[in-house]
């Protein structure tokens, strides 16, 4: 009788394991949400559908992981179809997969790392136009994602199998998101300036997924801010440009990669500039951008 009582006991703590296995939605039903433009289907919770999503951000399959949960949160998170308390809840969440893993170098973990920040990327760009996480967990936001952009050490952009890894780019796409809002404080603005030297100056190689001109896209974020100190531009550009001094002196293959992500950044970020409305602002920093330019031609 103990027995049979211990069996029951089992099969009455599995059974809830096994339904939520069960109420799992399959690819097909993902699918038919973007079939349908992106609508929240009839008889189910966009809530609780955005928790079900958030799960497949770590998935090694490029289809559940960016086609599907990516373009489907995103798009609900624009729309205002989740509640506020569900878009704290994700954000929170996704702020601490940031950590997840951290430090590991071609493993699957940098998906969820990086899917997460290009997730909360969209949560900012919504804080600006409507905002909902407070301004306590906005400016944590904000120090979690420079430490990130600085701390990943998976650098990969697009793998054959795997396809879009991308964290720098899905990063640099938060930090361009977290500078549209006038929450952000003016020492934030420059340490994100910050945090971009620094991941062009450890990174073990040349990017060329793209990744320049996101962190471009990022820059022109921070400097157009009305509130942005021009001479700090000028002090962040001469920064780059002394660290690479000693590039045709004391040829190394860091420096040389270094020296090529400044190049190509200050590329991108001078045509970033060039598509900025007109301002003598906007025309004082591509005329500075435009001159280191210059100079390393020299």
């Amino acid at each position: 009788m103990k027995k049979a009582n211990c069996v029951l006991a089992f099969w009455l703590l599995l059974t809830p394991i096994v339904a939520a296995a069960q109420s799992q939605h399959d690819r097909t039903f993902w699918r038919s949400i973007g079939e349908n433009h992106y609508a929240v289907p009839e008889h189910e919770a966009a809530d609780a559908l955005a928790n079900e999503l958030s799960s497949l951000l770590a998935s090694p399959d490029p289809e559940l992981r960016d086609d599907l949960a990516y373009s489907i949160l995103a798009r609900w998170i624009y729309r205002g179809v989740l509640t506020k308390p569900t878009l704290i809840k994700l954000t929170d969440a996704w702020r601490a997969n940031l950590k997840d893993g951290l430090g590991e170098t071609g493993t699957n973990s940098v998906l969820k790392r990086s899917f997460s920040a290009l997730c909360l990327a969209s949560m900012a760009r919504r804080e600006t136009t409507t905002p909902f996480m407070g301004a306590e967990r906005y400016h944590e936001l904000v120090a979690d994602g420079t430490r990130y952009l600085q701390a990943e050490r998976d650098l990969r952009g697009y793998d054959a199998k795997l396809h879009w890894i991308h964290a720098t780019a899905h990063t640099a796409d938060l930090l361009a998101g977290l500078a549209g809002s006038p929450q952000l404080a003016r020492e934030e603005g420059a340490g994100i300036l910050s945090a971009i030297s620094a991941r062009l100056s450890t990174a073990p190689d040349v990017f060329t997924q793209g990744e320049q001109d996101r962190l471009a896209a990022a820059v022109v974020a921070v400097v157009s801010r009305r509130d942005f100190e021009g001479a700090k531009f000028e002090s962040w550009l001469s920064g780059l440009q002394n660290e690479d001094r000693e590039v045709w002196t004391n040829t190394t293959p860091s420096a040389l990669a270094r020296y090529q992500n400044h190049s190509y950044l200050l590329q991108a970020l001078f045509t970033r500039l060039a598509l900025e409305p007109s301002s003598p602002r906007i025309a004082e920093f591509k005329e500075k951008v435009l001159t280191v330019l210059k100079a390393r031609l020299d």
